[in-house]
């Protein structure tokens, strides 16, 4: 039977594990980011794949990094892996330890490559308002996303899709996928092509920061930032000093001076067009729905939020 070693970390890469394990494919191990602390530092809190790991008997490893790298390329050896399959891992693989496994290292990227290379695909592609987007299959070499490209398969980015919608589509798309090109890719049944490096654009990790909004900017805009940074960090503003968090907004027509409150119902001017919050967070709130927000808030038609 063929062995299959799968790294990776987030909820996003459990339904491609899940698929490969539900084949009956032999999975003599498991990498993942290690524990971290929970808020209040008692509790270790393990990733979702170690804690799919632990439920199906799944052997695991949790290294912070690969600097203790001949022990980690000792333990890959004596496995005799013929594939490594690589998702969301959060760490990057030294060169010298892509060559263990018989096929390779094989990652399944969030993106039509050579676009969106980089940490936060599915995020950038819902802020830079993109149509379409996909998962790609491909090698893993020392760069950056750049290595060569076995399959492709695209799915539409809908109108109202947040980032946490997109992600559960596009991990389900590849768990779908993934076991019939690890098959062709262990019986030579694929070829790996190079990508085109001069259409390459990037997904640079996401900043905190970012997610403040502009009311200057188009309306369109800014409910990307609200649907591409769901549900952390967030799209948010600031009012008498305490940040707000909108989580859910529709697009509206109406105008008047950016960042003006145009009506009871919190629908706010841009610099074009306006939007209407459906729901938002109060820092150190709840989230709420805009009917029980306006309820108790100072938030009122003809604030200024620029001024605010």
């Amino acid at each position: 039977m063929k062995k299959i070693v799968f790294m990776g970390t987030p909820s996003f890469a459990v339904p491609i594990l899940k698929s490969i394990f539900q084949e009956g494919f032999n999975i003599p191990l498991v990498y993942t980011q290690p524990p971290s602390k929970g808020n209040r530092g008692y509790k270790m809190n393990k990733s979702p794949v170690h804690k799919f790991c632990v439920e199906n008997n799944l052997s695991v490893r949790t290294p912070k990094n690969f600097k203790k790298f001949d022990e980690e390329k000792k333990i890959l050896e004596k496995l005799e892996a013929d594939i490594a399959i690589v998702v969301a891992y959060g760490q990057i693989l030294p060169k010298n330890i892509l060559n263990v496994c018989k096929k390779g290292f094989i990652n399944i990227h969030a993106s039509l490559l050579p676009k969106l290379r980089g940490a936060a695909p599915i995020q950038r592609s819902i802020i830079n308002l993109n149509t379409e987007t996909g998962i790609s299959i491909m090698q893993i070499n020392e760069k950056l996303d750049q290595g060569k490209v076995c399959s492709q398969y695209k799915i539409n980015i809908n109108k109202n899709d947040n980032a946490e919608d997109l992600s559960l589509r596009l991990s389900n798309l590849a768990s779908e996928k993934i076991v019939k090109d690890i098959e062709d890719i262990l019986e030579n049944k694929k070829r790996f092509l190079e990508q085109d490096h001069s259409k390459a654009t990037y997904a640079n990790k996401i900043n905190k920061d970012e997610g403040k909004i502009d009311w200057k900017d188009k309306a369109e805009n800014i409910i990307g930032k609200i649907n591409g940074l769901y549900p952390i960090p967030g799209a948010w503003f600031y009012f008498e000093g305490e940040r707000y968090k909108i989580l859910k907004a529709n697009i509206s027509n109406n105008n008047s001076n950016p960042g003006t409150v145009l009506n009871d119902s919190i629908e706010i001017s841009c610099g074009i067009n306006s939007i209407k919050i459906l729901e938002i967070q109060r820092e150190g709130k709840k989230v709420q729905n805009i009917k029980d927000f306006i309820l108790g808030t100072k938030i009122k038609k003809g604030v200024n939020l620029i001024n605010a």
